[in-house]
């Protein structure tokens, strides 16, 4: 255990918090660079891939990812110029609020026009965000008591996908804001994810395939992962992100303790590399020379953040010790990038979809926002937490 001595947990918090105001830092040229160095067109950046920008529509279900970096970056710094830059790209969404063929209305909106109503107040991204919500609740069929994730193809009649868990964000915000009845849409979507998605020791499927008029289930499949019974590093991610979020949203202790054995298995997983960044799956053969997936680290490290604000003692510790080490990790010369390099993406080495052959080794828009809302709640920690299980938090990256 580490000193509990006042001097040393002084000193190991200025340690990380230099840590964090040097990465923020970074990121801040990291970003400057991309924009002055890379035309757009009226499309949002997504990856780099052999040494090319790729850009997505908006209808890309990545596409909220980019301009809600820059709100984090305008929170992170206070520069107009941030802001100036996240309203323009994030203006570029809007349409999407009547997007009823996507279940990441969630992921484009809540990441754009969410927090720039939380950092702006502008009224004109609460009705875009309504709306958004509105037509993210169209995809949910009370027989099934899910949001349909992917329309009906490859076999399944009605795909749902762990993912769509971070989707529900949007869902208890409107609730929240004037469409309460989405309140209930959102808990259905969690409880029935909460009932079949999971395994006895806390892993999740990929894709749960319905019967959409009986809402049996017909299949436990995935798409991303090494297999249908492994554990998808971002799969496991998304979960624990997504059961943490729902327990700030509704107080329901189910989802607090859903979150908390989802925890453990990442934790306590045998084979986490040391450094605490998955690989891209928990059972993909080939470990340790398996490609690892920043991506899903920066996801947990966020998640893991926001869990311990719900727990006490040696369990908050716990998961504040492994976020920060995962922070770490990801701010060290192992994956973030130089001013100038990986196309001006902060994080490297992530993993998008191996199996289909899809983003390997590279730089991902998502990574980057998980990573940067990581460092600000990290430092929202540092100012506000008290007590010896903080102190020892910071005390073990000393």
């Amino acid at each position: 255990m580490p000193s509990a001595d006042p001097a040393a947990l002084k000193a190991a918090r200025q340690t990380v918090s230099d840590l964090l105001e040097l990465t923020l830092w970074a990121a801040d040229k990291q970003y400057s660079w991309l924009l002055d160095h890379h035309s757009f067109d009226g499309r949002l950046p997504r990856t780099f891939v052999k040494g090319e920008l790729v850009t997505v529509e908006t209808t890309d279900w990545t596409s909220g990812f980019f301009p809600g970096s820059l709100w984090y970056l305008y929170e992170a710094t206070g520069k107009e110029a941030w802001r100036s830059a996240a309203t323009r790209y994030t203006a570029l969404l809007e349409a999407e609020q009547f997007n009823c063929s996507n279940h990441d209305v969630g992921f484009m909106l809540n990441c754009s026009c969410g927090n720039g109503l939380r950092l702006t107040g502008d009224p004109a991204y609460r009705r875009i965000l309504l709306n958004g919500a509105k037509s993210l609740s169209s995809r949910f069929k009370p027989s099934v008591g899910c949001i349909m994730s992917w329309d009906p193809h490859n076999g399944w009649e009605y795909p749902v996908i762990i993912d769509n868990m971070m989707n529900l964000e949007l869902l208890l915000w409107a609730a929240r804001s004037g469409m309460p009845e989405l309140h209930a849409i959102a808990e259905h979507h969690a409880d029935t994810t909460l009932r079949n998605h999971f395994r006895p020791d806390g892993s999740s499927f990929h894709v749960i395939d319905y019967d959409a008029a009986s809402g049996a289930v017909r299949a436990r499949q995935t798409f991303q992962g090494a297999g249908d019974s492994s554990a998808w590093s971002r799969g496991q991610a998304w979960g624990l992100y997504g059961f943490t979020m729902m327990y700030r949203g509704t107080g329901q202790l189910a989802y607090l303790e859903h979150a908390r054995k989802i925890a453990g298995f990442i934790i306590h997983h045998p084979r986490m590399p040391t450094d605490l960044i998955p690989y891209w799956d928990f059972d993909v053969p080939g470990i340790p020379n398996a490609p690892r997936d920043s991506s899903a680290a920066a996801i947990m490290c966020s998640a893991l953040f926001e869990l311990a604000r719900f727990v006490d003692g040696p369990e908050r510790h716990k998961y504040q010790a492994f976020a920060l080490q995962q922070l770490r990790s990801l701010a060290g010369p192992d994956y973030f990038a130089k001013v100038g390099e990986n196309g001006g993406f902060l994080l490297r080495h992530a993993t998008g979809a191996l199996p289909l052959g899809i983003e390997l080794d590279v730089p991902l828009n998502y990574a980057d926002y998980y990573f940067l809302e990581a460092l600000l709640r990290a430092q929202a920690l540092l100012s506000t937490s008290e007590g010896q299980d903080a102190g020892n938090a910071t005390a073990s990256l000393a």
